[in-house]
């Protein structure tokens, strides 16, 4: 079983720094401990450039050391591991006993088009943990809680990121805006024929009905958390996006078909990864409700 630990993996970018930022306030709301991770793989060029990769391997040792100094003055009641490792980065995050991964993100670079980091992505697609991405400028120093935004596929869903999005908002003092978007036309096998307006309105009701429903047990569960539900016809990746504007943490599903293995990342959790401005937790599911057909909290 995961240890109740939260992890984040530095590689001495600034978007690790950041991450390191985020999972240190994390550990601290939620009674964790944190443990600093530096994997690097050696390169084939390192033996025909010693003085290259040492140089290389000190530059990074300096920011391991330097964020765990100044971790440790800003939570002196925080516990914090350093770990290193000379493996592949993402063998060594995998095989981490963690409650949480926490991991920096490049986004989508305007100017290269450039997506996430492999190392982000492959870590995603293979882990049963979630895994949280945070972008170069988090600032924990400055950082409100916020909103915390879950997005829900009816369709599609595992209870394990609702209650990621549930504990997330009751940890923080935050309220929960759940997001579901659907397209009529696709959803109800009209897309050939236009609908008429009382036609889209009644699907519509459906879909907040259903909503409503799934969203009961943990309303009942966490009755402190102030929860807003919205159903919105479109683009689930856009309405996301949207949703996620000054929101504190975006949280999303991963359905993982067998863990330890490769699954395919949705092109909604694609988008919002490369767009999403806040924090994004990546939740993996099995796609399968839990307990009754609306699923539920566990007992």
């Amino acid at each position: 079983m995961p240890s109740h630990m939260v992890v984040v993996g530095i590689d001495g970018s600034p978007q690790s720094m950041a991450a390191a930022d985020w999972a240190a306030l994390e550990a601290r709301r939620t009674g964790r401990p944190l443990r600093l991770v530096h994997a690097w793989h050696p390169l084939a060029t390192d033996a025909d450039h010693p003085l290259h990769a040492e140089s290389r391997h000190r530059w990074v040792e300096n920011r391991l050391s330097a964020v765990h100094q100044t971790l440790a003055g800003r939570f002196p009641g925080l516990r914090i591991e350093v770990e290193r490792v000379a493996e592949a980065p993402v063998k060594v995050l995998l095989a981490e006993e963690a409650e949480l991964l926490v991991l920096g993100s490049r986004g989508l670079s305007g100017m290269s088009g450039h997506l996430l980091g492999s190392v982000s992505l492959s870590v995603i697609a293979r882990t049963a943990r979630p895994v949280v991405l945070v972008r170069d400028g988090f600032d924990g120093r400055a950082e409100e809680p916020g909103t915390v935004v879950l997005g829900l596929d009816l369709r599609h869903y595992g209870t394990a990121p609702i209650d990621f999005a549930f504990r997330a908002a009751a940890a923080r003092g935050a309220a929960l805006r759940v997001v579901h978007a659907w397209n009529p036309k696709l959803v109800y096998g009209y897309a050939s024929a236009p609908l008429d307006e009382e036609l889209t309105a009644e699907l519509q009701e459906r879909e907040e009905r259903s909503l409503t429903g799934v969203l009961a047990p943990w309303r009942a569960t966490y009755p402190e958390v102030a929860v807003t539900g919205r159903v919105t016809a479109g683009s689930a990746g856009r309405v996301l996006i949207e949703a996620a504007g000054g929101a504190g943490l975006l949280v999303t599903g991963h359905q993982l078909d067998h863990p330890g293995h490769s699954s395919r990342i949705g092109h909604v959790t694609h988008g919002v990864l490369h767009h999403a401005a806040c924090p994004v937790a990546v939740v993996p599911h099995d796609g399968e409700p839990d307990g009754d057909r609306h699923g539920g909290p566990a007992a």
